[in-house]
């Protein structure tokens, strides 16, 4: 029988994930049964969620197994089909193991066209990144052309998508980044109005409160903790965060001491609501056919961190947490 390279999670990590908690084994490839596919990994997705799921502890996906694969977004080739809406050589995009090669059910499997967009972009702009950010934006956001968008973690995945939906929708954007290269490639590159370098940035509040002078309207939150905190002085009335990400917090081994919300979201009436992109699964298929269009028209554009090599895929995780990726980050096999 076959076997294939696969990469489990070997410890559930403390803090900061490391390399010794991934680790690197040979499994075997089981028999292709009728309805599968056999496929092959070209594009992997490494994700800052995949950090809740090492954790043993109840969420809105299970947790992964110790010392089993680690799973996630991936862009795979066809080399064997017992399917009927599948050929080999065709391209397909889901969730599927960190292997080389395995078979897998069609079941959640969509076959994407290399010829309409490059691969990797069905797990970004054109895939479950785009509609985090289309459906997070428009779905809890309800952006209102003229209104103030700030966006953290602007210069990620999901950020560099929000503000570039918003300025199609009409809003004046602001992120926030790390580094004084970020912040222009937000500018000149995705058309924000304005950027933050928030590790050079003394005083957030106040640096907020100068990006966006008639206040926030909507802010999304990929990133929680003192960030955000600061976004709480410079809500407008009627205000809504999207609640994405809370990649600062990932991490903590301790809860957080953090100022408490709710004085700022009574005081401005405002709103504050939490969400995983499964929750607008009905939408899913209206958000692709609108993110298409707006990519087919030159409206958006993306840029990825593309690492290459099936061994470096534990590592590019990791540099997730150090910022080291603009855009989406993906590990071409």
């Amino acid at each position: 029988m076959n076997t294939t390279r696969t990469i489990t999670l070997k410890n559930r990590p403390t803090g900061k994930p490391e390399l010794t908690d991934f680790e690197f084994t040979t499994s075997e490839i089981p028999e292709l049964k009728e309805g599968e596919l056999l496929v092959s990994a070209r594009y992997v997705s490494v994700d800052p969620y995949l950090r809740g799921r090492m954790r043993d502890v109840p969420s809105y996906v299970p947790p992964f197994e110790l010392n089993k694969p680690i799973e996630s977004g991936v862009v795979a080739e066809v080399l064997e089909s017992k399917n009927s809406h599948f050929s080999k050589g065709d391209y397909v995009s889901g969730l599927l193991q960190w292997k080389e090669t395995q078979t897998a059910k069609a079941d959640g499997l969509i076959k994407v066209d290399s010829d309409k967009a490059p691969l990797s972009a069905y797990l970004g702009v054109l895939g479950m990144t785009g509609l985090t950010a289309y459906l997070g934006l428009t779905e809890i956001g309800k952006p209102k052309k003229g209104e103030t968008l700030l966006v953290s973690g602007a210069a990620g995945a999901v950020g560099s998508v929000v503000g570039q939906v918003g300025k199609i929708l009409g809003l004046r954007v602001v992120g926030i980044a790390g580094t004084d290269e970020k912040v222009e490639m937000l500018k000149s590159e995705f058309g924000f109005d304005e950027a933050i370098n928030y590790k050079t940035t003394e005083n957030m509040v106040e640096a907020i409160a100068n990006s966006c002078p008639d206040g926030v309207d909507v802010y999304f939150d990929n990133v929680g903790g003192a960030i955000s905190e600061a976004v709480l002085f410079n809500i407008n009335k009627f205000s809504r965060t999207v609640n994405c990400g809370a990649i600062s917090e990932y991490n903590n081994i301790e809860l957080p001491k953090s100022i408490s919300v709710q004085p700022f979201l009574i005081q401005k009436s405002s709103s504050m609501k939490g969400f995983v992109i499964s929750d607008f699964a009905d939408k899913h298929p209206e958000g692709l056919r609108q993110l298409t269009e707006w990519f087919n028209q030159g409206k958006l554009k993306y840029t990825e961190t593309i690492k290459e090599g099936f061994e470096n895929i534990p590592q590019a995780f990791l540099d997730l947490f150090d910022g080291k990726n603009k855009g989406k980050m993906i590990v071409k096999l």
